[in-house]
């Protein structure tokens, strides 16, 4: 926190003091005093016409905070010098303009602080408040603040009252403004049985800890006498003055990383000593007690260190540091709130999914209920296929065997025409049988072509069941496509059935071909025996008409076949 932060928190509540209204706006002439008054407890030099020059468009009107805002940087705090003024005046002009309005102790004089406790301690709270407006002190650093206070009297903080005391509290903006603070004190609700002195020593002992000024006794250069001076330090110097009011300045020990802080014994009837050593010289010193010694010693060292890091104030950087520290609980906190919904969404995703993943089990289990009737069904179906095809296939098989044993047959039939052949040559007996072999042989083969006509009718029914089952082995496929892998093995197995019926139908055809075969051979022996029959009608009319001596062989030949005529006709008209 710099200069310019620090002015501006007590100003602001100067600021809002003058604001009676409430409205945000203070009039000019007020402002004037209050301008008037910053100029005389800074130390800066006078300009009474500056306010009227920046508001001459607004005369009569009063003025809002962000309205004196731009005169407040550019008359005031940018000609503000660090060190050319005493900060407590400053401070005592806005706590004496703001505690008329909002500071009530108690009437009847029962308050636990003074009114000079209750201004170090409004100090106290502007320099730990945030830098945010309206000023508040977040919980965190009033319990810091009363720890300290406690301390210093030897007197333990009962930080769960604090706690309650907290939440019963209403706190706007995250903390306490100074006013509920100050009113929390001197309730004496966590400083019951302690006197006021003690109080006030303690408050002024944190005060001067904070503010980092106080009394200690410096022994000269020249001639080596003991002074009390009033010593304020600061990261860059250790600056001492005739008295608190450091109107008159004797000295500064400029401090740098050269420099150090050593404990001297007791001497020359001085006791609590320490000394400050620059690269020029070295400053002797006498605390009070050991307590003030270790304490100043302890800052010197710090402010060096400081120094060296570039930074400003040991408390500031605590102060500092604190406000990192809440702000990483805060981030942890959050973080952790932002985990807990997190996971709190995790777990209802989770059992949106378990839900969606028990109905997806209903649907599954419905699924395959279904799926195991549209099995049995199919399986039924195919079941059913299955012995119709057996059926057919016995049929075959009957087919098959009836066709083997009229083929049997036939041979036996062709053995007997071939013997009924060869006895024509003997009697007419055997040429009448040879011819009622013939027409026998005419019958077999109109009933082998019947038998060929009725295997072609067979063979095209089952090319015509064959295509069906080609039809139906399609469309299966095609449903079975959107069922599962186990189908697969069905078709396999209904393939085989088909390819089996194919082997079947092919050897049907091989029968068949057979069949024709033998058709054709029975129709040559058919051929060969009318051969035959014609060559033993010639032997049979030769051998039974003999030509005699002295006759003609057209008269001869013509009588002898004149007697066999009614006899080949007969002949014929039985073949046909």
């Amino acid at each position: 926190m710099d200069l310019r932060a620090e002015l501006l928190k007590s100003i602001w509540y100067a600021f809002t003091a003058l604001d009676v209204e409430k409205s945000g706006k203070v009039s000019k002439s007020q402002l004037k005093v209050l301008s008037h008054n910053l100029y005389t407890v800074l130390c800066i030099p006078h300009d009474p016409v500056a306010l009227e020059e920046h508001f001459r468009d607004d005369d009569d009107g009063p003025v809002s905070s962000q309205g004196y805002m731009p005169y407040l940087n550019k008359y005031i705090l940018d000609k503000v010098e660090e060190g050319a003024f005493v900060k407590e005046n400053f401070d005592e002009l806005c706590w004496t303009l703001t505690a008329k309005k909002n500071y009530k102790p108690d009437r009847n004089g029962n308050s636990v602080i003074s009114h000079q406790d209750a201004f170090k301690l409004w100090c106290l709270f502007n320099f730990l408040s945030e830098d945010k407006y309206p000023l508040v002190m977040v919980p965190d650093e009033v319990e810091y603040l009363l720890k300290k206070i406690c301390t210093a009297m030897n007197v333990e903080l009962n930080s769960c009252e604090l706690d309650d005391y907290l939440s019963q509290e209403p706190q706007g903006q995250g903390g306490l403004t100074v006013w509920q603070f100050l009113d929390m004190v001197n309730s004496g609700r966590f400083l019951r049985g302690i006197e006021q002195e003690a109080i006030s020593m303690a408050v002024e002992e944190v005060y001067q800890e904070v503010i980092e000024d106080g009394y200690l006794w410096k022994k000269g250069q020249l001639r080596r006498n003991w002074s009390e001076r009033w010593f304020m330090l600061k990261p860059s110097s250790l600056s001492y003055y005739m008295s608190e009011e450091r109107k008159e300045k004797k000295g500064s020990i400029v401090l740098d990383k050269h420099c150090c802080v050593e404990v001297l014994p007791d001497r020359d009837g001085k006791r609590c000593m320490f000394c400050v050593k620059t690269s020029s010289r070295t400053y002797e010193m006498s605390a009070s007690d050991t307590r003030q010694r270790q304490e100043w010693t302890l800052a010197i060292q710090t402010a060096i260190r400081l120094q060296a890091e570039g930074k400003k104030s040991l408390h500031k950087d605590l102060k500092q540091k604190r406000r990192e520290q809440r702000e990483q609980r805060e981030q942890r906190k959050a973080a952790k709130e932002e985990e807990t919904q997190r996971l709190k969404q995790l777990q209802e995703e989770k059992e949106r999914k378990l839900q969606e993943l028990e109905l997806l089990k209903e649907a599954q289990r419905q699924a395959e209920m279904l799926l195991q009737e549209e099995e049995q069904r199919r399986r039924q179906q195919h079941e059913e296929m299955q012995r119709t095809l057996e059926i057919q296939l016995r049929e075959a098989e009957q087919a098959r065997a009836s066709m083997q044993a009229e083929m049997v047959l036939k041979e036996a039939e062709a053995e007997r025409q071939r013997k009924r052949i060869l006895e024509l040559e003997d009697m007419q007996e055997r040429l009448q049988e040879a011819l009622q072999q013939e027409v026998k042989a005419r019958q077999d083969e109109e009933a082998v072509r019947y038998a060929q006509a009725r295997l072609l009718a067979e063979e095209e029914e089952k090319l015509k069941q064959l295509m069906k089952l080609k039809e139906e082995q399609e469309e299966y496929i095609i449903k079975t496509q959107r069922e599962k892998q186990v189908l697969k093995q069905e078709m396999e197995n209904k393939n085989k059935c088909l390819e089996e019926a194919q082997k079947q139908l092919e050897e049907v055809r091989v029968n068949r071909q057979r069949v024709d075969q033998d058709v054709m051979a029975a129709q040559r022996k058919l051929r060969q025996a009318s051969t035959n029959v014609k060559h033993w009608n010639v032997q049979m009319n030769r051998l039974m008409h003999p030509i005699g001596p002295g006759d003609k062989r057209t008269n001869v030949s013509g009588g002898v076949f004149a007697g066999y005529q009614p006899l080949l006709s007969r002949r014929d008209s039985s073949l046909k």
